[in-house]
């Protein structure tokens, strides 16, 4: 069963032991991020630094001149990635014997709603999501787009994952995050996540709602969670708190929305992109959750993309919507934590990866070699050994 660890450029670069140290885990890939959004990151093994601050959302490698005289465009890194970051690590990896595809984070990036607040979601209560892009906006998707294609096509790169290919929303954990005082649920969040600038706002008129009248509503229908009412789960509570006619409207605008930006960000890669060039998406198989693994329809993504990364944190329940779509020779790699830190489980990592693979996943996904203990990686290597 082929497994791939996510790394990025600085746990490599200036370690000359990090690659071989990589490679020694079993795994046969390795996910390297290519354009990511802000993150403070420990590099536990490195011989220069303990933490790395990446201020704002970078591309990792020397953009081209498609940005040329263009508002929306990506930001270069600073310190913690200067110039070709992405390719000194990618050399790296490959001498060390590891295939490496791109990691590449697209509708997700704070310095640009900072600066380009027009782009980013409104929420039913007027306030902006800077963190979130709204992927209706035709600049912000052609930005997306043209993106996707420069950061996933790196020399030496052999595939890529797309994370954050879809709808943003709350959940997204911002500087010193201070949001949870009120569970919200999967309904309060799908609420939450409606965005009402000038192209949603729109996009609901052709589906048959008042903008206005939307706005209302949904704030009417939140008003019972602030007050701690019993979370309405799935997309049962959504019809509840808005209306079943209502709440299919803005899910019907929403899937249409996602599903052409995703379609369209994977033709763009594929053109720019060497014959057997894989394209894979993280995704969830509920198509209103959003986020940095949007929510999608399993059927649909499996006929655009190559396959899907999905998020397995919670168990790999999440797999068997995609198993059941899967075509021929389709990727459905389960993302499996190995930080224990963070909440992954590298001593039950054998165990979950055989529960993954008799539900269908056809790879691993291990999160992440770079941020990991010693002690963490060790079993990494015993489970992996064991496949």
């Amino acid at each position: 069963m082929k497994a791939s660890t996510f790394v990025y450029p600085w746990d490599v670069n200036g370690d000359p032991e990090a690659a071989g140290r990589v490679a020694a885990l079993g795994v046969r890939q390795v996910t390297l991020a290519a354009a990511y959004h802000s993150t403070r990151a420990l590099t536990p093994r490195h011989p220069r630094h303990r933490i790395v601050t990446a201020e704002h959302a970078a591309v990792l490698y020397p953009m081209d001149d498609r940005w040329q005289g263009r508002e929306l465009r990506p930001y270069a890194a600073g310190d913690w990635a200067p110039g070709d970051a992405f390719g000194e690590a990618a050399g790296a990896l490959a001498d060390a014997g590891l295939e490496v595809h791109t990691w590449v984070v697209l509708a997700h990036n704070s310095r640009l709603g900072a600066e380009h607040p027009d782009t980013s979601a409104v929420n039913a209560y007027g306030d902006r999501y800077p963190w979130a892009p709204c992927i209706a906006q035709p600049a912000t998707r052609a930005y997306l787009v043209d993106l996707a294609a420069e950061a996933a096509v790196r020399p030496g790169a052999r595939g890529t994952e797309l994370e954050s290919l879809g709808w943003y929303g709350l959940q997204h954990l911002h500087a010193h995050d201070k949001t949870g005082g009120v569970g919200l649920g999967e309904a309060g969040q799908y609420l939450m996540a409606l965005c009402f600038c000038p192209a949603c706002r729109e996009g609901y008129g052709v589906h048959g709602l008042d903008a206005d009248e939307l706005a209302t509503a949904v704030r009417a229908a939140l008003e019972p969670v602030w007050q701690g009412a019993p979370d309405d789960a799935g997309w049962a509570g959504v019809e509840k708190l808005l209306g079943e006619e209502t709440a299919a409207a803005t899910r019907a605008w929403r899937d249409e929305t996602a599903r052409s930006l995703q379609e369209a960000a994977v033709s763009a890669v594929r053109a720019a992109a060497p014959d057997g060039f894989q394209v894979l998406l993280h995704a969830d198989p509920v198509s209103y959750h959003v986020g940095a693994n949007p929510g999608v329809d399993p059927g649909h993504i499996l006929s655009v993309a190559d396959g899907v990364v999905v998020p397995c944190a919670g168990g790999p329940a999440l797999l068997t919507p995609f198993v059941r779509q899967r075509r021929e020779a389709a990727v459905v790699a389960a993302n499996l934590g190995v930080v224990s830190g963070m909440g992954g489980s590298p001593a039950t990592l054998a165990a979950d990866a055989a529960r993954a693979r008799e539900l269908g996943a056809t790879e691993l996904r291990l999160y992440h070699a770079g941020l990991a203990s010693d002690g963490d990686l060790e079993l990494v290597r015993e489970a992996l050994a064991g496949l």
